[in-house]
Parts: structure tokens; C-alpha cells; sequence
């Protein structure tokens, strides 16, 4: 009896140091959740996220600290406590400034395209001669998927340097249009792990979305943000 006595408290224990845990204002934990919620009542959503990742990651130095002291388990923690914060963090600032935005705002114009019966030697060279990595395939006047570079190489690695293009490409990355919601298109490439999608007006390609570029205008729209911010 005195056995499971024991037993009981020491879960009883446990339960209460998770919740505590848990429950502490360190973003992206629940605690640190609802201190975004309570933030975002007067300060928006994308500086109320600023703020308790900021919360959060002073929280993780201490637990950091005190891992190096006492329990080494708290250092794991404090990583990730801090890495998540500055993620969700991130995420969050890069869907404030895309909200609103369609595809074509971010889209690259200026590319190149392959065809599908081009030979992956008619690839290494285009993707020798420029910045850009992965490229549209064109078949029959229409887009068939995307070759992208670590196809390419890997490919190449498997000795078929003289493999057609359409042999390689990427089927799964489909079109988009230049009117979609530049938000959701961000979160279907994440989603269905894309990092280059092939941009059509009706039938027609007209530009090509990568995850670079759509980094590129968050940089500049935060850049231009700050800059008014700093004239106000």
C-alpha cells in the first residue's frame, strides 16, 4: 500500500513538473502561446510573435545556463526552445508581409526551360551558364514537371550522363498560376516539399516560383518597412 503510494505521488510529480514546464512563457511552448495571444490583443500578430519568440529565447539562455550547471537534459530543451521560437518566428513575419500577395508578385521572368527529350548534357550546361537551378521542362508545348538540380546531379552520380531530361524530372511539383495566393502557394510547397514551381497564365508559361525568391521579397519588404519605420 505504502508502495503505491509512493508510485502515485511520484506521478503526480511528474504530471505537475510537465505542466509547469509547459505552461512556462517560453515561445513556441503553450505558455508562450498564450502570452502571444494576450500580446496580439494590442500589438498584431507579427509583433506579439516578435516579441514572446523573444520572451522565449531569453527564457532558453537560462535554461540553457542552468543546464550547463545542473541537468545537462535542460541544454537540449533551451536548443530547442530557442530554435523553434526563432522559426515560428520567422514564419510568422514572412506570412505578414506575403498576405495579400499572388504568386506573380514573387515570380522570376526572366529563365530558362528544357525540353523533355534534351539530353542531361543540355542540362549541365544550362545550369553551368547561369544562377538558376532548377528548370521547367516543356513537352508538347506544355509544362511536364521541373528538373531540379539534386535530381540532376544525383542522376549524374548514377552515371547517365546521356539520360533525357524527361527520364529525371520531377513530376509531383505541378503549375501554378500567376493570380494564386502567394501565401498558400507557400504553404503547398512546403507542404509537398517543392522548392520550384513552374508559373502559367492559361496555357501559357509565364514565370517560374522558388522559395528564394520568395525569401528575396520578404528581405526587401521588411528592408522598405524598416526604412519607413525609421523616417516616421
Amino acid at each position: 500500500m505504502k508502495w503505491s503510494l509512493k508510485l502515485g505521488s511520484f506521478a503526480g510529480i511528474r504530471v505537475y513538473l510537465h505542466w509547469t514546464f509547459v505552461l512556462l512563457p517560453a515561445f513556441p511552448m503553450d505558455g508562450g502561446r498564450v502570452l502571444r495571444a494576450l500580446l496580439s490583443m494590442r500589438l498584431g500578430r507579427a509583433k506579439a510573435t516578435r516579441l514572446a519568440a523573444s520572451i522565449g529565447q531569453g527564457m532558453a539562455i537560462l535554461f540553457g545556463i542552468a543546464g550547463f550547471f545542473g541537468n545537462p537534459m535542460l541544454i537540449f530543451i533551451a536548443i530547442f526552445v530557442y530554435l523553434g521560437a526563432e522559426a515560428e518566428a520567422q514564419a510568422v513575419e514572412t506570412t505578414s508581409f506575403i498576405g495579400g500577395l499572388q504568386v506573380k508578385d514573387a515570380m522570376m521572368t526572366r529563365f530558362r526551360t528544357l525540353d523533355a527529350k534534351d539530353s542531361l548534357e543540355t542540362a549541365i550546361h544550362e545550369l553551368l551558364a547561369g544562377s538558376q537551378q532548377d528548370f521547367p521542362v516543356v513537352a508538347d508545348g506544355s509544362v511536364g514537371g521541373i528538373l531540379r538540380r539534386n535530381d540532376l546531379v544525383q542522376a549524374l552520380a548514377q552515371g547517365r550522363r546521356e539520360a533525357r531530361v524527361i527520364e529525371v524530372m520531377c513530376r509531383e511539383c505541378r503549375t501554378v498560376t500567376a493570380s494564386d495566393p502567394l501565401d498558400k502557394t507557400l504553404e503547398r510547397m512546403s507542404r509537398e516539399g517543392c522548392g520550384t514551381l513552374a508559373v502559367i497564365d492559361g496555357s501559357k508559361l509565364v514565370g517560374l516560383l522558388t522559395l528564394e525568391n520568395i525569401g528575396e521579397l520578404v528581405m526587401v519588404k521588411s528592408a522598405v518597412a524598416k526604412g519607413a519605420a525609421g523616417t516616421g
